[in-house]
Protein backbone atom coordinates (compact mmCIF):
# COMPACT_ATOMS: atom_id res chain seq x y z
CA UNK A 1 0.00 0.00 0.00
CA UNK A 2 1.16 3.47 -0.75
CA UNK A 3 1.38 5.83 1.82
CA UNK A 4 2.49 9.52 2.36
CA UNK A 5 6.19 9.69 3.58
CA UNK A 6 5.47 11.22 7.29
CA UNK A 7 8.67 11.69 8.60
CA UNK A 8 8.86 14.32 5.42
CA UNK A 9 9.49 17.55 7.53
CA UNK A 10 6.47 20.53 6.78
CA UNK A 11 8.53 22.81 4.40
CA UNK A 12 9.82 26.55 5.00
CA UNK A 13 7.08 28.78 3.32
CA UNK A 14 8.96 29.91 0.27
CA UNK A 15 8.25 33.80 -1.49
CA UNK A 16 7.27 33.36 -4.86
CA UNK A 17 8.25 35.87 -7.48
CA UNK A 18 5.80 36.82 -10.69
CA UNK A 19 2.70 38.97 -10.52
CA UNK A 20 1.16 38.01 -7.79
CA UNK A 21 4.10 37.49 -4.82
CA UNK A 22 2.60 34.41 -4.69
CA UNK A 23 4.14 32.54 -0.70
CA UNK A 24 3.81 28.84 -1.38
CA UNK A 25 3.67 26.56 1.11
CA UNK A 26 5.06 23.07 0.87
CA UNK A 27 3.07 19.82 0.64
CA UNK A 28 1.01 19.06 3.78
CA UNK A 29 0.96 14.92 3.90
CA UNK A 30 -1.92 13.65 4.87
CA UNK A 31 -3.09 9.83 6.10
CA UNK A 32 -5.13 8.12 3.77
CA UNK A 33 -9.00 8.41 4.68
CA UNK A 34 -10.88 5.10 5.80
CA UNK A 35 -12.67 5.01 2.89
CA UNK A 36 -9.93 6.01 -0.14
CA UNK A 37 -8.98 3.44 -2.48
CA UNK A 38 -5.31 2.16 -0.99
CA UNK A 39 -3.41 2.24 -4.51
CA UNK A 40 -4.48 6.17 -4.21
CA UNK A 41 -2.06 8.16 -2.53
CA UNK A 42 -3.13 12.04 -1.56
CA UNK A 43 -1.52 15.28 -0.43
CA UNK A 44 -2.77 18.58 0.51
CA UNK A 45 -0.82 21.68 -0.35
CA UNK A 46 -1.07 25.21 0.31
CA UNK A 47 -0.45 28.40 -2.28
CA UNK A 48 -1.12 31.96 -1.45
CA UNK A 49 -2.36 34.84 -3.81
CA UNK A 50 -1.14 38.11 -1.94
CA UNK A 51 -2.47 37.21 1.40
CA UNK A 52 -5.38 35.09 0.36
CA UNK A 53 -4.31 31.46 1.22
CA UNK A 54 -5.80 28.49 -1.21
CA UNK A 55 -5.92 25.18 -0.39
CA UNK A 56 -4.68 22.48 -3.03
CA UNK A 57 -5.19 18.35 -3.44
CA UNK A 58 -3.36 16.21 -5.29
CA UNK A 59 -4.35 12.71 -5.79
CA UNK A 60 -2.39 9.91 -7.63
CA UNK A 61 -1.22 6.17 -8.09
CA UNK A 62 1.42 5.89 -5.06
CA UNK A 63 3.51 8.32 -3.61
CA UNK A 64 6.20 10.48 -5.92
CA UNK A 65 9.60 9.03 -6.32
CA UNK A 66 12.58 10.54 -7.18
CA UNK A 67 13.51 10.12 -11.21
CA UNK A 68 10.59 8.51 -11.61
CA UNK A 69 9.09 9.41 -14.91
CA UNK A 70 7.02 12.39 -15.56
CA UNK A 71 2.94 11.77 -14.84
CA UNK A 72 0.69 14.10 -17.16
CA UNK A 73 -0.90 16.30 -15.02
CA UNK A 74 -4.88 17.42 -14.83
CA UNK A 75 -5.84 20.49 -12.81
CA UNK A 76 -10.23 20.38 -11.85
CA UNK A 77 -11.70 23.40 -11.83
CA UNK A 78 -14.73 23.85 -9.93
CA UNK A 79 -18.07 25.73 -10.52
CA UNK A 80 -20.22 28.63 -8.91
CA UNK A 81 -22.33 26.52 -6.38
CA UNK A 82 -19.67 23.60 -4.93
CA UNK A 83 -16.13 23.35 -4.11
CA UNK A 84 -13.48 21.03 -5.18
CA UNK A 85 -15.19 17.91 -3.54
CA UNK A 86 -17.15 17.75 -6.34
CA UNK A 87 -14.60 16.01 -8.28
CA UNK A 88 -13.87 13.61 -5.03
CA UNK A 89 -16.91 12.46 -3.56
CA UNK A 90 -17.51 9.95 -1.76
CA UNK A 91 -20.77 7.61 -1.99
CA UNK A 92 -20.60 4.54 -0.13
CA UNK A 93 -22.58 1.85 -1.87
CA UNK A 94 -22.97 4.09 -4.99
CA UNK A 95 -20.15 3.06 -7.01
CA UNK A 96 -16.67 5.64 -7.95
CA UNK A 97 -17.93 9.17 -7.80
CA UNK A 98 -14.35 10.26 -7.31
CA UNK A 99 -13.21 11.98 -10.61
CA UNK A 100 -10.07 12.55 -9.52
CA UNK A 101 -9.74 8.75 -8.25
CA UNK A 102 -11.07 7.60 -11.82
CA UNK A 103 -8.43 9.61 -13.43
CA UNK A 104 -5.40 8.61 -10.65
CA UNK A 105 -5.74 5.38 -12.15
CA UNK A 106 -5.85 5.87 -15.56
CA UNK A 107 -2.31 7.56 -14.93
CA UNK A 108 -2.65 11.21 -14.14
CA UNK A 109 -1.33 13.43 -11.40
CA UNK A 110 -4.55 14.67 -10.06
CA UNK A 111 -4.88 18.10 -8.79
CA UNK A 112 -7.52 20.62 -7.72
CA UNK A 113 -7.73 23.73 -5.38
CA UNK A 114 -10.68 25.54 -3.73
CA UNK A 115 -11.09 29.10 -4.90
CA UNK A 116 -11.20 31.93 -2.83
CA UNK A 117 -13.89 32.51 -0.54
CA UNK A 118 -14.86 28.23 -1.24
CA UNK A 119 -13.92 25.43 1.12
CA UNK A 120 -10.88 25.43 2.96
CA UNK A 121 -8.92 28.70 1.26
CA UNK A 122 -9.50 32.11 2.77
CA UNK A 123 -12.22 34.57 3.13
CA UNK A 124 -11.82 37.88 1.66
CA UNK A 125 -14.58 41.08 0.92
CA UNK A 126 -14.46 40.07 -2.62
CA UNK A 127 -17.09 38.24 -5.03
CA UNK A 128 -14.69 35.50 -6.44
CA UNK A 129 -15.51 36.14 -9.98
CA UNK A 130 -13.64 34.61 -12.95
CA UNK A 131 -10.77 37.02 -12.67
CA UNK A 132 -10.61 36.45 -9.35
CA UNK A 133 -10.47 32.51 -10.33
CA UNK A 134 -7.60 33.25 -12.71
CA UNK A 135 -5.21 34.76 -10.38
CA UNK A 136 -5.90 31.67 -8.06
CA UNK A 137 -5.12 29.48 -10.87
CA UNK A 138 -1.54 31.49 -11.39
CA UNK A 139 -0.55 31.22 -7.73
CA UNK A 140 -1.99 27.17 -7.87
CA UNK A 141 -0.07 26.55 -11.26
CA UNK A 142 3.12 27.53 -9.41
CA UNK A 143 2.62 25.15 -6.68
CA UNK A 144 2.33 22.00 -8.68
CA UNK A 145 5.26 23.23 -10.99
CA UNK A 146 7.67 23.25 -8.04
CA UNK A 147 6.28 19.95 -6.96
CA UNK A 148 6.17 18.05 -10.41
CA UNK A 149 8.76 19.52 -12.28
CA UNK A 150 6.31 20.40 -14.87
CA UNK A 151 5.03 23.73 -16.47
CA UNK A 152 2.54 22.44 -19.04
CA UNK A 153 -1.16 20.86 -17.34
CA UNK A 154 -4.02 19.64 -18.66
CA UNK A 155 -7.11 21.75 -17.37
CA UNK A 156 -10.48 20.27 -16.71
CA UNK A 157 -13.32 22.63 -15.69
CA UNK A 158 -16.78 22.56 -15.07
CA UNK A 159 -19.68 24.62 -15.20
CA UNK A 160 -18.27 28.08 -14.02
CA UNK A 161 -14.92 26.18 -13.56
CA UNK A 162 -14.64 25.91 -17.50
CA UNK A 163 -14.72 29.95 -17.76
CA UNK A 164 -11.95 30.54 -14.85
CA UNK A 165 -9.83 27.65 -17.37
CA UNK A 166 -10.47 29.26 -19.99
CA UNK A 167 -10.14 32.62 -19.17
CA UNK A 168 -6.54 31.68 -17.62
CA UNK A 169 -5.61 29.86 -21.05
CA UNK A 170 -6.10 33.40 -22.48
CA UNK A 171 -3.37 34.89 -20.50
CA UNK A 172 -1.12 32.26 -20.07
CA UNK A 173 -1.04 29.37 -22.96
CA UNK A 174 2.21 28.69 -22.30
CA UNK A 175 0.83 26.92 -19.58
CA UNK A 176 -1.86 25.12 -21.02
CA UNK A 177 -1.92 21.47 -22.37
CA UNK A 178 -5.52 20.38 -23.51
CA UNK A 179 -8.45 21.91 -22.35
CA UNK A 180 -11.98 20.29 -21.34
CA UNK A 181 -14.35 22.73 -21.32
CA UNK A 182 -18.17 20.61 -19.64
CA UNK A 183 -21.11 22.66 -18.99
CA UNK A 184 -19.62 25.83 -20.41
CA UNK A 185 -21.76 28.85 -21.51
CA UNK A 186 -20.38 31.12 -24.11
CA UNK A 187 -22.78 34.16 -24.58
CA UNK A 188 -25.44 32.56 -23.01
CA UNK A 189 -27.92 33.35 -25.50
CA UNK A 190 -31.11 31.32 -25.50
CA UNK A 191 -30.02 29.82 -21.79
CA UNK A 192 -33.01 29.07 -19.74
CA UNK A 193 -30.79 28.85 -16.39
CA UNK A 194 -29.38 32.10 -16.84
CA UNK A 195 -32.65 33.57 -17.83
CA UNK A 196 -33.40 32.70 -14.90
CA UNK A 197 -30.96 33.63 -12.88
CA UNK A 198 -30.96 36.97 -14.32
CA UNK A 199 -34.36 37.91 -12.66
CA UNK A 200 -31.38 37.96 -9.54
CA UNK A 201 -28.45 40.24 -11.35
CA UNK A 202 -29.32 42.96 -9.22
CA UNK A 203 -28.75 41.04 -6.35
CA UNK A 204 -25.45 39.67 -7.35
CA UNK A 205 -24.73 43.18 -8.45
CA UNK A 206 -24.69 44.29 -4.63
CA UNK A 207 -24.42 41.71 -2.70
CA UNK A 208 -21.02 39.62 -2.56
CA UNK A 209 -22.55 36.59 -1.45
CA UNK A 210 -25.44 34.61 -1.63
CA UNK A 211 -27.19 31.85 -0.20
CA UNK A 212 -26.59 27.86 -1.04
CA UNK A 213 -28.82 25.42 1.22
CA UNK A 214 -29.52 21.83 1.09
CA UNK A 215 -32.57 22.38 -1.61
CA UNK A 216 -30.48 24.33 -3.24
CA UNK A 217 -27.25 21.75 -3.42
CA UNK A 218 -30.41 19.02 -4.32
CA UNK A 219 -31.48 20.87 -7.29
CA UNK A 220 -28.59 20.08 -9.25
CA UNK A 221 -30.01 16.48 -9.76
CA UNK A 222 -33.31 18.05 -10.83
CA UNK A 223 -33.13 21.76 -12.64
CA UNK A 224 -32.70 20.40 -15.91
CA UNK A 225 -33.89 16.94 -16.44
CA UNK A 226 -35.15 14.77 -13.14
CA UNK A 227 -33.64 11.37 -13.57
CA UNK A 228 -30.27 12.68 -15.06
CA UNK A 229 -28.33 12.28 -11.49
CA UNK A 230 -28.90 10.52 -8.18
CA UNK A 231 -30.98 12.82 -5.58
CA UNK A 232 -29.03 10.44 -3.00
CA UNK A 233 -25.87 11.55 -4.39
CA UNK A 234 -27.19 14.89 -3.80
CA UNK A 235 -27.76 14.65 -0.29
CA UNK A 236 -24.30 13.55 0.28
CA UNK A 237 -22.72 16.07 -1.67
CA UNK A 238 -24.97 18.72 0.57
CA UNK A 239 -23.24 17.17 3.77
CA UNK A 240 -19.79 17.43 2.30
CA UNK A 241 -20.81 21.25 1.35
CA UNK A 242 -22.29 22.39 4.33
CA UNK A 243 -19.38 21.63 6.10
CA UNK A 244 -18.31 25.09 5.22
CA UNK A 245 -21.74 27.39 5.17
CA UNK A 246 -24.80 28.12 3.45
CA UNK A 247 -23.07 31.55 1.64
CA UNK A 248 -21.15 30.96 -1.54
CA UNK A 249 -20.22 33.98 -3.37
CA UNK A 250 -21.77 36.31 -6.33
CA UNK A 251 -19.36 36.73 -8.82
CA UNK A 252 -19.22 34.07 -11.25
CA UNK A 253 -23.44 34.51 -11.06
CA UNK A 254 -22.76 38.29 -12.14
CA UNK A 255 -20.19 37.56 -14.98
CA UNK A 256 -22.61 34.54 -16.08
CA UNK A 257 -25.39 37.34 -16.13
CA UNK A 258 -23.99 40.22 -16.67
CA UNK A 259 -21.12 40.04 -18.17
CA UNK A 260 -20.76 37.31 -21.14
CA UNK A 261 -18.81 36.58 -22.82
CA UNK A 262 -15.50 36.10 -20.32
CA UNK A 263 -14.11 33.70 -22.71
CA UNK A 264 -12.56 34.99 -26.51
CA UNK A 265 -12.44 31.79 -28.57
CA UNK A 266 -10.10 33.19 -30.50
CA UNK A 267 -7.37 34.14 -27.83
CA UNK A 268 -7.84 29.83 -26.43
CA UNK A 269 -4.75 28.35 -28.89
CA UNK A 270 -4.94 25.00 -26.79
CA UNK A 271 -6.44 21.88 -27.62
CA UNK A 272 -10.03 22.07 -26.49
CA UNK A 273 -12.77 19.78 -26.07
CA UNK A 274 -16.30 20.79 -25.24
CA UNK A 275 -18.74 18.90 -23.52
CA UNK A 276 -22.64 19.11 -22.95
CA UNK A 277 -25.07 17.12 -21.42
CA UNK A 278 -28.05 16.54 -23.35
CA UNK A 279 -30.47 18.27 -21.15
CA UNK A 280 -28.11 20.89 -19.84
CA UNK A 281 -29.22 24.03 -19.57
CA UNK A 282 -26.59 26.56 -19.10
CA UNK A 283 -25.88 26.91 -23.00
CA UNK A 284 -27.73 25.70 -26.01
CA UNK A 285 -26.06 24.06 -28.71
CA UNK A 286 -26.24 26.78 -30.89
CA UNK A 287 -24.27 29.21 -28.15
CA UNK A 288 -21.61 26.38 -28.11
CA UNK A 289 -21.44 25.91 -31.68
CA UNK A 290 -20.76 29.67 -31.72
CA UNK A 291 -17.90 29.05 -29.57
CA UNK A 292 -16.09 25.93 -31.54
CA UNK A 293 -16.31 27.59 -34.68
CA UNK A 294 -13.89 30.30 -33.53
CA UNK A 295 -11.44 27.86 -31.47
CA UNK A 296 -8.04 28.94 -34.02
CA UNK A 297 -6.58 24.88 -32.84
CA UNK A 298 -7.78 22.58 -35.47
CA UNK A 299 -7.44 20.22 -32.45
CA UNK A 300 -10.73 20.34 -31.06
CA UNK A 301 -13.37 18.26 -30.34
CA UNK A 302 -17.64 18.89 -29.46
CA UNK A 303 -19.04 16.26 -27.47
CA UNK A 304 -22.57 16.03 -26.21
CA UNK A 305 -23.42 13.24 -23.91
CA UNK A 306 -26.74 11.71 -23.69
CA UNK A 307 -28.63 11.31 -20.50
CA UNK A 308 -27.05 13.94 -18.98
CA UNK A 309 -27.79 17.25 -17.89
CA UNK A 310 -25.61 20.01 -15.99
CA UNK A 311 -23.39 18.66 -13.90
CA UNK A 312 -21.31 15.92 -16.01
CA UNK A 313 -18.77 14.92 -12.75
CA UNK A 314 -22.13 13.86 -10.76
CA UNK A 315 -24.38 12.40 -13.71
CA UNK A 316 -25.60 9.01 -13.23
CA UNK A 317 -24.09 8.80 -16.82
CA UNK A 318 -21.00 10.31 -15.44
CA UNK A 319 -18.32 7.54 -17.00
CA UNK A 320 -19.64 8.75 -20.50
CA UNK A 321 -17.85 12.08 -19.35
CA UNK A 322 -14.88 9.85 -17.87
CA UNK A 323 -14.56 8.18 -21.24
CA UNK A 324 -14.52 11.44 -23.47
CA UNK A 325 -11.73 13.31 -21.19
CA UNK A 326 -9.49 10.62 -21.00
CA UNK A 327 -9.67 9.86 -24.84
CA UNK A 328 -8.84 13.61 -25.50
CA UNK A 329 -6.64 14.17 -23.20
CA UNK A 330 -4.30 10.57 -24.16
CA UNK A 331 -4.96 11.86 -27.94
CA UNK A 332 -1.34 10.85 -30.37
CA UNK A 333 0.81 14.18 -30.78
CA UNK A 334 -0.73 14.52 -34.71
CA UNK A 335 1.90 14.22 -36.96
CA UNK A 336 2.77 17.59 -38.44
CA UNK A 337 2.20 18.22 -42.31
Amino acid sequence: MAKPDHSLPRRTLIKGAGVLGATLAGALPQARAADQPADIWSSEYRAKKGDVPLWMYRKRLGAPKAGEAARPVVVFVHGSSVTSRVFDLSVPGKGEYSTMNEFARYGFDCWTLDHENYGKSGRTSGNSDIASGVEDLKAAVEVITRETGQRKFHFVGESSGALRAGAYAMVAPERIDRLVFAAFTYKGEGSPTLTKRAEQVDYYRTHNMRKRDREMIRSIATRDKPGTSDPAVMDVLAEVELQFGDQIPTGTYLDMTANLPVVDPEKVLAPVLLVRGEFDGIATVADLEAFYNKLPNGDRQFVILPGTAHSVVLAINRALFWHATRAFLTMPTPIAT
